[in-house]
């Protein structure tokens, strides 16, 4: 396992909305200047290849896993020697997923991971959800997980991750305001409880009747914002540390304290609405 696993925090949109073009266009130079930081992993936003706030539009440029821009972000990736996340559209038959694919410095597809937890009644109205909870690939020896945004804000999903092994979680987001909370209290809480690192990719700015608050983030396994971005568009480079990790986990009982037994009733019970 690499001690330091160098990642890159694509904040945007760098992109226009609808327009997967001039997304691919700005990933190729985000890549390209993050390979010369020495970035291995480059981690975009939640719907980063055609913008958020698409409406029914989103049916149209809903791609295969496998896609033309899946085959045309693979060759930045090989040409950049660096491991790309990107969030998109992905039409499977006449369903459409929100969806991230992580994709190796070689240019192969590493894993894929459909978001599971909907977000409101305009996700609710054009994505279909997933139903794998786990989606990891290893990285120069660094075990990576995916969640999409509001999935991460599910303890369960998070501390599923933790006790399959991910060291690193990556969640593609598109928090808006006013739930800033998220991003400042949660994302370093969550990281804490679980003992793993959690690279945290916003949009930011207006799209349509959202307003992206940007503060993208890499928080440590010891609940330590290591970086955190500004409001605008940014590339912000940080490093996680898997020294660190190993160290957190063996100091942090949560994961060795559990009594799951207690637990099977409380995690299957609905909350009445």
């Amino acid at each position: 396992m690499a001690e330091t696993l160098r990642i890159g925090l694509l904040q945007g949109p760098t992109g226009l909305p609808a327009d997967p073009a001039a997304s691919l266009a700005a990933l190729e130079r985000a890549a390209a200047q993050a390979a010369g930081r020495g970035v291995r992993l480059l981690v975009t936003s939640e719907m980063f290849l055609t913008g958020y706030a698409l409406g029914a539009t989103v049916a149209a440029l809903a791609e295969p896993a496998d896609g033309p821009a899946a085959r045309q972000i693979a060759a930045i990736a090989a040409r950049h020697r660096v491991a790309v996340v990107h969030g998109y559209p992905e039409r499977d038959g006449d369903r459409v997923h929100n969806a991230a694919r992580l994709t190796g410095p070689d240019g192969t597809a590493l894993a894929d991971y459909r978001k599971t937890h909907l977000f409101g009644g305009y996700e609710r109205s054009v994505f279909t959800p997933g139903d794998r909870p786990l989606a990891q690939a290893t990285l120069d020896g660094v075990r990576i997980g995916l969640l999409v945004c509001y999935d991460v804000e599910f303890p369960e999903a998070v501390r599923a991750h933790a006790l399959a092994g991910t060291e690193l979680l990556v969640v593609p987001t598109a928090l808006m305001r006013p739930y800033e909370f998220v991003a400042r209290t949660l994302l370093p809480a969550r990281a804490f409880e679980n003992g793993l690192h959690i690279a945290y990719v916003n949009r930011c700015g207006p799209e349509g009747e959202y307003d992206f608050l940007g503060g993208s983030c890499l928080a440590g396994p010891d609940g330590v914002v290591r970086a955190r971005a500004g409001t605008g568009p940014e590339l912000l480079v940080a490093d996680a540390d898997m020294a660190l990790l190993r160290t957190t986990r063996e100091q942090n009982p949560y994961l060795t304290d559990r009594r799951p037994e207690l637990y099977g009733s409380l995690a299957a019970r609905r909350t009445a609405r």
